[in-house]
């Protein structure tokens, strides 16, 4: 009986760690990437439940880049990526010929480096993939099985998941396809907080020290896909709040397949694993703001009832995003207007406005934070409010940029 206890023990402990080492890459890679907290959480969600991620952001926002680091701190494991197009055949992705063997009558592939002996995936441009490699991608990422050019036997590859990125959603029925086995959707655009494109515009002529950079072992994280995070329980109270969530969205007619719920389960596990609890929790239904929609249309209805059922401090912050973007819209309205009919909306109106959020947006992260609640949301209608408010002082007022800081004592004077 000791025994088993005594490795039982051991065996949570490495849980326990892996997760730590895990909890401090998302921290070390949201410090260096602006305003991408909960992108880099939720990869490392994904990657744990053994699924796939689509980042999806016009150019120029750190898709690549981020993928890229975050897969390389995992030691000992194959990476491999590819830039696809229309044109990319099959064999690029999988294995080429091997030409030395074909001169002596044998046709084989070279799969190493390739898609094939891949433990981790970055598939860049992921539906500009061709019609030729299409059933292969799909079987690759479906069942991690290639089938050999020759016709030999399936090739079973050790893939762990794969994070693909696009600038655009498929346009063609073949790619829809692959779309659909891309469990999570992520959405990312340019920096809209002033003080953190300030940061980035530093940054390119600075030389910062570098950064600490923690890894942990592949044998670290198959253990953790594989046993530890099936491991962590569903609570009765869980399954009750998702079909609560599928009801109300199937209200507002937005339909998931039984198998993206069904492998969203996956996902809730892994984000209590994260977090380092033995069971899911509430606030580990989030991550489902980035599974149950289909497009970015859709997305802002599907964050509103999740959060409605799980964080209603979010659920307010979204509220309060309606009004920022409301006063955005007035602002891009008034163009052309005079000076002074633009200050006279300022202080009447706008600042009053944008203030009143920005404090009650401050004060629902304290309370999120507190409560062991995501602030994801909050942070994200947080950086819109100090956006909007720099296009306030900037376009309306004629404030410099670099002096927004000071300008937030003035507009409260002249009020």
């Amino acid at each position: 009986m000791g025994a088993p206890d005594v490795q039982e023990t051991h065996e949570t402990q490495d849980a326990q760690d892996t997760a730590e080492r895990l909890r401090a890459i998302s921290d070390e890679l949201s410090d260096r990437f602006y305003e991408r907290a909960d992108v880099v959480r939720t990869l490392v969600v994904t990657l744990l439940a053994g699924q796939h991620s689509l980042v999806l952001g016009p150019p120029g926002t750190a898709k690549s880049e981020l993928a890229r680091e975050l897969t390389g701190r995992v030691e000992g494991a194959s990476y491999w990526e590819i830039l696809l197009s229309k044109f990319t055949a099959p064999t690029r992705m999988f294995g080429p010929i091997d030409v030395a063997a074909l001169a002596r009558g044998e046709y084989r592939q070279v799969y190493e480096g390739r898609a094939t002996t891949a433990h981790v995936a970055f598939i860049d441009e992921i539906f500009k993939c061709s019609t030729a490699a299409l059933n292969e991608t799909l079987g690759y990422l479906n069942e991690r099985i290639y089938h050999p050019e020759n016709g030999g036997e399936p090739i079973r590859c050790p893939l762990i998941g794969a994070i693909t990125a696009s600038n655009e959603l498929p346009a063609e029925e073949d790619a829809a396809a692959i779309y659909d086995r891309l469990l999570v959707r992520i959405e990312v655009g340019y920096l809209e907080d002033p003080s953190n494109f300030a940061a980035l515009v530093r940054s390119a002529v600075s030389r910062p020290a570098p950064p600490t950079r923690t890894t942990i072992e592949l044998a670290e994280l198959q253990h953790a896909v594989t046993e530890a995070v099936p491991a962590v329980d569903v609570p009765d109270a869980i399954v009750d709040a998702v079909c609560t969530l599928r009801a109300a969205l199937r209200r507002k007619e937005l339909v998931a397949s039984d198998r993206r719920w069904r492998q969203a389960v996956g996902l809730l596990q892994a984000s209590a694993y994260l977090d380092g609890r033995p069971a899911v929790a509430e606030t580990d239904l989030s991550v489902l703001t980035h599974v149950l929609w289909n497009s970015p249309a859709e997305r802002p209805t599907v964050e509103r009832e999740v959060l409605h059922l799980v964080n209603p401090d979010a659920k307010e912050a979204l509220d309060l995003a309606d009004t920022i973007e409301e006063l955005e819209a007035q602002l891009d309205a008034m163009a052309g207007q005079s000076r002074e009919a633009l200050s006279e909306w300022v202080i009447k109106k706008a600042h009053n406005q944008l203030a009143m959020a920005g404090k009650r947006l401050e004060k629902l992260r304290e309370e999120a934070a507190g409560a062991g609640r995501s602030t994801a949301a909050i942070d994200r209608v947080t950086g819109r409010q100090r956006a909007v408010r720099a296009r306030v002082l900037t376009e309306a007022l004629g404030v410099p940029p670099a002096a927004e800081k000071c300008a937030r004592g003035r507009i409260t004077s002249i009020v």
